[in-house]
């Protein structure tokens, strides 16, 4: 795999109806490609986050919102995926789901694999497809060492009976259809190989004393 694959990744995204999780440490690109594909790629669009501040960041709504999902768990098969909730969408926010081709979530890190089967079910509905997820393609962004979905015990203890993990990539929906993953390795935020090691070290959890005795060479008492 190319050390910075952004190029293979367009192509996926503009040539093809793939599913593409796109993951990397901070500072390797995502947000500036995920910018740069909003203004050139020509398929038609949202982008959707877990959180508010994380959406906005994204230039974008969150999930909730987009698909008028409520906050409590989502268990494949309850009553609440048969109620027709998207049947008070208005004209427009029917127009826009049927009419989608890409749904971008940035920060997927956060995003429960019940909230994504939901998105899968309300998509299902509203554009009258049995293709996960609508036939709608995702473009799945982030980093799985930063902030993990959010479950409450009571939730927990639920959803361990239908999902192997509470991360997106347990979603039932996304496990039947293809998904490509490029991880981006290349850091363009820090220029110092030095600074870059050690940062890298804290993030797997594996700082060598002498990468330590750096950063406290640096405190100023």
């Amino acid at each position: 795999m190319e050390e910075n694959p952004l190029k293979l990744v367009e192509q996926y995204i503009i040539e093809t109806d793939v599913n593409v999780f796109l993951t990397g440490k901070a500072g390797t690109g995502k947000t500036t490609f995920l910018h740069k594909l909003l203004k050139e790629c020509p398929k038609r669009l949202v982008v959707a986050a877990p959180t508010g501040v994380a959406a906005i960041n994204a230039r974008g709504v969150t999930l909730h919102s987009l698909f008028q999902l409520p906050f409590g768990p989502f268990v494949p098969g309850s009553s609440y995926s048969s109620e027709k909730k998207w049947a008070r969408f208005s004209r427009d926010k029917r127009n826009l789901i049927k009419n989608l081709d890409l749904l971008i979530i940035d920060e997927i890190s956060m995003v429960r694999a019940d909230l994504l089967d939901s998105v899968d079910n309300t998509l299902k509905k509203v554009r009258r497809s049995d293709k996960p997820f609508g036939g709608v393609q995702l473009l799945m962004i982030g980093d799985l060492y930063q902030l993990p979905p959010v479950i409450k015990p009571d939730e927990q203890q639920l959803l361990k009976e239908h999902y192997a993990t509470p991360y997106f990539f347990s979603s039932t929906a996304l496990r039947k259809k293809d998904l490509r993953v490029f991880e981006l390795t290349k850091v363009y935020r820090q220029e110092d190989e030095s600074f870059i090691t050690i940062l890298n070290q804290i993030r797997n959890n594996s700082l060598r004393p002498e990468m330590l005795k750096q950063l406290n060479n640096r405190v100023l008492p």
